[in-house]
């Protein structure tokens, strides 16, 4: 699925969150949950995708992105509760 998007990924409910950009959603989730990418997202077993928000072109993905960053974690939470209220993993769901 390539298309640029938004997502936000958690250890758990309610747990450290990770959001990042891509204009491939399958493979950097992949690339995730393999703990193929060195940083935050392996050093805290951050791999359950709980949120993903499709956009037009990249540069609207990215300024999204920049957005979701400054937010409050209480807003993230709720906006991700808003659309996945049991956290589930949205990664099967991709295909």
């Amino acid at each position: 699925m390539k298309h640029p998007c938004v997502y936000i990924l958690a250890n758990k409910p309610h747990g450290t969150l990770y959001i990042g950009v891509t204009s491939n959603i399958v493979s950097r989730i992949y690339q995730h949950k393999g703990d193929l990418l060195a940083g935050f997202s392996r050093r805290y077993s951050v791999h359950r995708l709980v949120y993903i928000e499709l956009h037009q072109d990249m540069y609207a993905a990215i300024t999204r992105e920049k957005q979701l960053k400054r937010w409050k974690r209480a807003w993230k939470i709720r906006l991700i509760e808003d659309k996945n209220p049991e956290w589930r993993d949205l990664y099967s769901e991709l295909y």
